[in-house]
């Protein structure tokens, strides 16, 4: 799911925020597993040592988050069969105990222990004739699955124990959020006060654009090949990510199988709510949530949202219209968080 810069079209009014022509610094490249976009607005922007200074830190990031890389401190951690404390960097640990806190309120539907029911539903690599796992192979994925029974973090000597030699972590579903988190650190660092860190279409901005306007971020409508916008919304110091399940799916049988799964289950969703758009203070908490969200559905989600406040938009199939008829809810928190937007 992207999320789509929306480009301003009131012209700027007097009292601009920049005693000088601002100026505006584009870098874009791929890291993570898939793009990013940065939008950084000041005066006096070395724009190849913030480029320098915002790959080195992607980089940092991929060291220790990324499942892509056999040598991340993740990827290493997994692949360990030890069960003793394995001493971690305060940048790990930071990131499973928010993982941790995200599992917990949800009940157990985010889950970065994940990584053996993904692989058994195939999503990577499926071939169309494969079958649908059996009830015996769910049930023997789910044993290994369930983060607050297989991991232990200890906070204060930033280690972590694994309670079974088999057990991996999988961060996909948080540390996209981290990294643009940690990248809009490294710009306010160098003096940037406005900007836009777009990765894989979840972001965060802060101050407003070029233009001295608020950011307006597009959420797509729900249609697989479709740039249709839903709703725009103004962010200014928020962390915004969306999920769906439109786009990465496959079908057997007359049945549609989401790539989402419930850890609860360790089956795909199979409820009507088909995007969740999540704002929260940084990117990498709305990363989590959108994910939980979605697998939550909307029924469930919107009681969570309403009962930790968290600022959710939902986007579900509408059962008397059909696939491509939708209904939109939001809560409370949401509305609350774009003000009258």
């Amino acid at each position: 799911m992207r999320l789509l810069p929306v480009l301003a079209v009131a012209t700027l009014v007097s009292g601009c925020l920049f005693d000088k022509e601002p100026e505006v610094v584009r870098l874009s490249g791929e890291t993570m597993g898939t793009t990013f976009n940065i939008t950084a607005i000041g005066t006096d922007v070395d724009e190849n040592a913030l480029a320098e200074t915002v790959q080195n830190t992607l980089a940092q990031v991929n060291a220790k988050m990324s499942n892509w890389d056999p040598n991340s401190e993740v990827s290493k951690f997994s692949a360990s069969p030890s069960t003793d404390p394995a001493p971690v960097s305060k940048e790990f640990a930071f990131v499973i105990n928010a993982a941790n806190d995200v599992h917990a309120k949800s009940g157990g539907t985010f889950d970065v222990t994940l990584g053996p029911l993904i692989e058994l539903w195939g999503f990577g690599p499926r071939e169309p004739d494969d079958p649908v796992p059996s009830d015996a192979d769910i049930q023997a994925a789910l044993n290994s699955v369930g983060q607050a029974r297989l991991l232990t973090l200890n906070t204060e000597q930033d280690t972590l124990t694994k309670a079974d030699p088999g057990v991996g972590i999988n961060l996909s579903a948080i540390a996209k959020g981290y990294g643009i988190d940690a990248v809009a650190e490294t710009l306010r660092e160098a003096g940037i006060e406005n900007y836009m860190v777009e990765i894989g279409g979840d972001l965060v901005t802060l101050g407003t654009n070029d233009k001295g306007e608020a950011w307006r971020i597009g959420i797509e409508k729900p249609e697989a090949g479709s740039q249709n916008l839903q709703l725009i919304v103004e962010l200014d110091d928020l962390g915004m990510a969306t999920s769906g399940d439109y786009k990465n799916f496959f079908e057997q049988d007359g049945v549609r199988y989401s790539h989402i799964i419930d850890p609860t289950t360790g089956r795909p969703i199979t409820h009507r709510t088909t995007s969740v758009t999540v704002l929260a203070e940084n990117a990498m908490m709305a990363d989590a949530w959108a994910t939980a969200m979605l697998a939550l559905g909307q029924d469930k989600g919107m009681e969570l949202a309403e009962q930790h406040k968290l600022a959710v938009y939902f986007i579900s199939r509408d059962v008397t219209g059909g696939e491509e008829t939708y209904i939109t809810v939001h809560s409370t928190a949401f509305k609350d968080a774009l003000g009258s937007n």
